[in-house]
């Protein structure tokens, strides 16, 4: 049954892969696929991982980052990596020259080497990158793994395919224990609860920066239908404290420019200062747009109060974990569902409808400064990885 399905799956993607290759070519002209599309559709300037390698492959920015605690505790040359995107392959270069965008599954046949393990982060599913992986080696792992309750009715409607993925998934370690329980109903065997990885090592600054002396508000990893949102908020901040400064820090960096657009314009109208971080890096302006990678951590460090984007919109939130570390208070929308293990791990987050985030912004004097209660143990994973790396 498993090798009828291996070859059905294969060929299936195989014919998906043909059909879909003239949008490819379309969508490679475009700015923010240039380098990913041809590189993971047609191995452009993309050579196979050397063999007998730890290989991580992780989705994004985030993830990328994530992984830090697990890459820095191994021998820099076994670590292999690879990623999906553009902003996660500038990260995951910068750990080893052995960085690959992952190639769509068909490619994988004639471009996936064997390993000694696999390490795949959070919920990258690809069937074929599993089955290869295990059919030529690699002991293989799913590690700071989660299915939200907001997504898992959408994963049970393919639960046939996630049985099969699982089939060749060795150790699953999970961010929590409803993320475990839905593992299992999926088919996910041999789970351990590790907690999240993303609070086993938090970033921290790269660059000490001067604290203004006001009150410094950061807008960060903010969507889009958010930052009229957050402007209002900020408004009626500066009617009570004049002196308040905002940083808004968009979530996705093709967006920089246009949100910069929609700030400076907002800015005009209300008289106030205005100012890209990547022109001048110095903040002395009433709204900073932070239109560079890597400094938000920065910013945290300096920031009184930060409201945390990607939860006024049903979008799943992000880590507040960074911000925690600074003693920062933390204002977050109510759709945080993909970062409530994160959020259970801290204290002092300030949960608010999008309605009532000017009310709660003014009355910011309530709010009390967040704080980490506790961080994830690496250790199960690492000795799993160590007992490969000894055979």
């Amino acid at each position: 049954m498993e090798r009828l399905f291996f070859l059905f799956y294969s060929v299936a993607a195989g014919f998906l892969y043909i059909v879909a290759v003239p949008f490819l070519v379309f969508f490679s002209f475009r700015e923010k696929y240039k380098e990913s599309i041809p590189a993971r559709f047609f191995l452009w300037h993309n050579r196979p991982l050397k063999k007998n390698g730890i290989w991580f492959h992780v989705c994004s920015f985030g993830e990328a980052r994530a992984v830090a605690p697990v890459i820095e505790l191994l021998p820099k040359e076994v670590v292999r990596m690879s990623t999906i995107t553009h902003t996660g392959f500038e990260v995951i270069n910068r750990y080893t020259s052995q960085s690959r965008y992952l190639p769509f599954e068909p490619l994988l046949f004639g471009w996936l080497k064997p390993q000694k393990a696999l390490v795949v982060m959070e919920a990258e599913f690809w069937y074929l990158l599993f089955a290869l992986a295990k059919k030529r080696g690699a002991k293989t792992l799913l590690i700071n793994a989660r299915i939200s309750e907001h997504s898992f009715a959408k994963y049970l409607k393919m639960v046939w395919l996630y049985r099969h993925i699982f089939k060749h998934i060795d150790e699953v370690y999970a961010q929590s224990k409803s993320d475990k329980e839905r593992l299992e109903l999926l088919g996910a065997k041999n789970i351990k609860v590790t907690g999240n990885i993303k609070l086993a090592k938090l970033p921290s600054p790269t660059s000490l920066l001067t604290k203004p002396s006001q009150l410094v508000v950061c807008a960060a990893s903010v969507h889009e239908g958010e930052e009229l949102l957050i402007l209002n908020a900020y408004a009626a901040l500066k009617k009570e404290e004049p002196d308040a400064m905002l940083i808004v820090a968009p979530r996705h960096p093709e967006r920089f420019a246009k949100v910069a657009k929609m700030v400076e314009v907002f800015s005009k109208e209300q008289q106030w200062t205005f100012q890209r971080y990547s022109q001048n890096n110095v903040l002395q302006s009433d709204i900073v747009i932070l239109d560079t990678l890597g400094d938000l951590v920065n910013i945290y460090a300096v920031s009184d109060i930060v409201i945390l984007g990607g939860a006024f919109e049903p979008l799943g939130g992000h880590n507040a974990a960074e911000a925690a570390q600074f003693g920062c208070k933390i204002i977050s929308g109510k759709h945080y569902f993909n970062q409530k293990d994160i959020f259970n791990a801290i204290e002092g987050i300030e949960i608010t409808e999008a309605s009532h985030l000017a009310q709660r912004l003014c009355r910011h004097s309530l709010l009390k400064p967040a704080q980490i209660k506790y961080k994830t143990d690496l250790t199960p994973i690492l000795t799993s990885l160590n007992d490969v790396l000894s055979n």
